[in-house]
């Protein structure tokens, strides 16, 4: 089951340092662009991944093709996706070893989340860390 707690969302956020945002835009009024520069200000390494700007940088950082690019290891993949498309990224964080998978608000794919979940990772589905780490008062990561 996905996580739907306070106390799981909250240890979750705690764990994570570095995420990977698929999805991620170079224009400001996306909601990925404002999610992402809110994750960097609260302490996180946020590497974005986009094929349509890969190369680009957005928030100072280079933009990625696939998540199987990256040579970092990830805590995290947050997935600005569509539903129907945030299985290919789901398989993906599967294959780089991810250790969660984060569905923005409005992205449900069950099938994807049972994948993850089988491969170990951690799933929140349909929630967004820009506004639950607010709410759940977290400080900011070292």
């Amino acid at each position: 089951m996905p996580l739907t707690s306070d106390e799981d969302i909250a240890a979750l956020l705690s764990e994570v340092r570095t995420i990977a945002l698929v999805g991620a835009s170079d224009r400001p009024d996306r909601p990925s662009y404002g999610v992402m520069r809110f994750l960097q200000n609260h302490g996180y390494r946020v590497i974005p991944v986009n094929p349509q700007i890969t190369g680009e940088h957005v928030h100072g950082e280079f933009v990625w093709r696939e998540l199987a690019q990256l040579g970092d290891p990830i805590d995290m993949v947050d997935i600005f996706r569509r539903p129907e498309a945030a299985g290919e990224a789901v398989d993906q964080a599967i294959a780089i070893g991810a250790k969660a998978v984060w569905m923005q608000l409005g992205v449900i794919n069950e099938a994807a989340a049972a994948r993850a979940e089988a491969a170990g990772l951690k799933v929140v589905m349909d929630r967004c860390p820009a506004i639950d780490i607010p709410r759940l008062r977290l400080p900011p990561v070292a």
